[in-house]
């Protein structure tokens, strides 16, 4: 049983009376998002909030591409579900989160299932996750499915932002009909992960919504519980905010962590539009950084019934439908370097690239310069090792992004070299967390490598992305 399962948002609250105070995730329009630090500029490729989107349930809605990253940013990771129709999801990358929803601490009724009748991809581009009723007893009988991510990498680093972003329809039911639909787009902090108790490791909520209402609440759960500087287990929100078509076309929602600004910032967007923003002096130093300063780890999940249901209303009951789908297009994760970030140009992507050692077949070293996140190179359980890349003529550098998987460097050096033979240390550091990790440099050559010294986990080197940026 998960720790972060007993952690998860403590939702039985009453509805706040003129404040916010419910949590919500966001959407902005089907690829449409794309948002820069604080300014929103839409995407070349993107389509009308809903427009031409299928009802919820159908899944035949045309897949929007993963956007581009927003000016300033790198895509960091993303996921766009293309398995075939009726594959469940891959558990390199993401693992499913099963059993009892009276385990999670918020009074859910259905149980979690890792079954492709509950979470499934589409075959059209989307992920789905359905909540299937059985029997007579609208308060029994419910099963779903909750997803999160392996990787507990995503974060921004100080002076940095990191966005995460996804299209998602929500579940094809009205007030009428879908009396306690809980879907949810959010995540927890990795520190949950490694024994740091809820909320203090941190919550930020994306997109949440209750009992077909087509609205979305955005909140920052932190401190401690109950009560505390947060006011948990409420947290501090963006209370309801309307969402029109959201039952019946796809629209994207996100988040901005913004660590480049003081005081830090969470803002929270609907369609583009940024609806809600909370800074860091709301609360004292060690509680914010406590719960947002570190990387995080994204989750999805369709509940049934449980505290937020029942305080507009109540659910399931008797009209309540069975097979209400949450579905979504695609999920992505961008980083915008400190200082400005994002500046120069991707140098490796597509290089040559060469490695100490590889894991298995299926972790080259070619993957870590490939620009596709949902590959890797991973290096054998031993130091040291390296990675390194062939730019084709020497360039002056800026900044190298690594984008690590779990399996992290501690101690490593950023070289460089003219002949691939003699290397100047550029960057050196002994003390590693893992994630997306953005270095500034200033020095130039033809041959870029990380050379590890000292493995942060009992496992190899393993990198999603290797980005040298430069002119």
């Amino acid at each position: 049983m998960h720790l972060e399962r007993h952690a998860r948002r403590h939702r039985e609250r009453p509805p706040a009376t003129g404040r916010a105070s419910w949590k919500g995730r966001l959407r902005a329009a089907a690829g449409a998002l794309v948002l820069a630090a604080g300014l929103i500029t839409p995407g070349a490729a993107a389509a009308p909030a809903g427009a031409s989107a299928a009802p919820a349930g159908a899944g035949t809605a045309a897949p929007a591409a993963v956007p581009a990253p927003p000016a300033g940013f790198t895509t960091t990771w993303s996921d766009d579900f293309t398995g075939a129709s009726g594959t469940g999801l891959n558990t390199g990358t993401w693992k499913y989160d099963t059993g009892p929803g009276s385990s999670f601490g918020t009074g859910e009724i259905e149980t979690m299932t890792n079954s492709t009748a509950n979470v499934y991809q589409d075959g059209a581009g989307h992920l789905v996750l359905k909540a299937l009723h059985s029997g007579s007893d609208p308060r029994a009988g419910w099963t779903s499915g909750r997803v999160e991510t392996q990787a507990a990498t995503f974060g921004a680093p100080p002076g940095g932002v990191v966005m995460m972003q996804a299209s998602i329809q929500q579940p094809n039911v009205t007030t009428a009909n879908g009396a306690g639909y809980w879907p949810a787009f959010w995540m927890l902090g990795s520190t949950l992960r490694t024994g740091t108790s809820w909320p203090t490791s941190g919550e930020v909520d994306i997109l949440e919504d209750v009992n077909g209402r087509s609205s979305v609440f955005g909140t920052l759960h932190c401190g401690t519980n109950p009560g505390g500087p947060c006011n948990e287990s409420t947290g501090i929100g963006s209370g309801e905010h309307a969402c029109p078509g959201c039952q019946t076309g796809y629209h994207t929602y996100a988040v901005q962590i913004d660590r480049s600004v003081s005081p830090e910032q969470i803002r929270w967007y609907l369609d583009g539009s940024n609806y809600f923003t909370l800074s860091a002096n709301r609360v004292d130093a060690a509680t914010w950084a406590n719960a947002v300063d570190h990387p995080f780890f994204i989750i999805f999940d369709l509940a049934m019934g449980g505290g937020f249901p029942d305080a507009f209303g109540g659910g399931p009951n008797s009209a309540t439908v069975s097979g209400g789908q949450l579905n979504v297009d695609y999920v992505a994760v961008y980083n915008k370097a400190p200082g400005g970030g994002g500046t120069g140009t991707n140098l490796s992507q597509g290089r040559p690239t060469t490695a100490s050692s590889t894991e298995a077949s299926g972790t080259a070293a070619a993957n870590a310069t490939d620009g596709n996140t949902s590959s890797r190179w991973s290096s054998a359980f031993s130091d040291p090792q390296w990675l390194q890349v062939d730019l084709g003529a020497v360039h002056q550098l800026s900044h190298v992004v690594l984008n690590w998987e779990a399996a992290y460097g501690k101690a490593f050096q950023i070289q460089t070299s003219g002949d691939g033979t003699n290397w100047t240390t550029v960057y050196s550091t002994g003390s590693g967390t893992g994630g997306v990790q953005d270095v500034s440099v200033s020095g130039s050559g033809r041959y870029v490598r990380m050379y590890g010294t000292q493995r942060g986990t009992p496992y190899g080197y393993s990198l999603w992305e290797f980005q040298v940026f430069g002119s």
